[in-house]
């Protein structure tokens, strides 16, 4: 058997971006497929030049062990892998992308110790623009974190955070996609309602909430400061703040993320 640097058990949405991320920064060649469907590893393999094996293999091969499955399916998967963890020999790391399983519940299912990195990352990582959230145990070498760092730089940005804040930082980055595409379809209705074609106020919508994230990050201005500059006195910008403001906007992104 021959030796991958980065294996991805499952391949549905996440983890194929995750794995074609990492194919576009390393090489396909260094990346090792599996999945309970061998049909969705194949169309992924041949899309971005990676290695299908079967799960024994890749536990058994791969540097960088990616668990890409739902938590509900995290018992069954290490009742089939932890043989193959405990017998290895030599050094590998954990990636668990698993929502709301701490870094220790990762080591009490797999009953070993190893390096374990925990993940969030979010839809955004299919067109390279995500948000990756991670946080390392001890074990974890910095080398290690360098060579995980950089074969997913190709997926979005990526930020070390306490593990004891990821829930709450993945209710933002994770989730907030959805209500950030929940925002564009309501402005594209509202500029529907008065007149626009549906593909016009769509990409309108989409371009403006792209250029307006790129001001925040780029300006380093704080949001209230780079709202006001768009409000003239008496202007249209301020009477559609008010309307926001009266239906409590604010209030309800927040009751949301919470």
């Amino acid at each position: 058997m021959r030796e991958y640097k980065f294996g991805f058990i499952g391949t549905g949405n996440m983890g194929s971006a995750l794995a074609s991320a990492v194919a576009n920064a390393i090489g396909g060649n260094e990346v090792a497929l599996t999945d309970k469907s061998p049909e969705k590893a194949e169309i992924l393999s041949k899309k971005i030049g990676a290695n299908v094996v079967d799960i024994s293999e890749l536990v058994l091969c791969s540097k960088y062990i990616f668990l890409g499955v739902k938590p509900q399916m995290l018992n069954d998967l290490f009742s089939q892998i932890n043989i193959h963890l405990k017998g290895r020999k030599d050094r590998f790391v954990l990636i668990s992308m698993a929502a709301g399983v701490s870094i220790d519940d990762i080591k009490k299912k797999s009953s070993a110790y190893f390096p374990v990195i925990r993940i969030m990352p979010n839809t955004p990582v299919e067109t390279g623009n995500g948000m990756i959230l991670y946080c390392c145990d001890n074990l974890v070498s910095d080398t290690e974190k360098e060579d995980f760092k950089d074969a997913l730089s190709k997926a979005g940005k990526l930020d070390e955070i306490d593990e004891k804040l990821i829930d709450a930082a993945s209710a933002v980055s994770g989730c907030g996609p959805a209500f950030v595409y929940m925002f564009a379809e309501a402005l594209a209705d509202g500029a529907v309602e008065c007149g626009l074609p549906r593909d016009k106020a769509l990409n309108y919508a989409a371009q403006t909430i792209l250029g307006a994230g790129d001001m925040i990050l780029k300006s380093g201005k704080h949001p209230e400061l780079l709202k006001d500059n768009v409000c003239s006195p008496a202007g249209s910008t301020i009477a559609g703040v008010h309307a926001l403001e009266n239906s409590n906007f604010r209030a309800a992104c927040i009751d949301a993320v919470n």
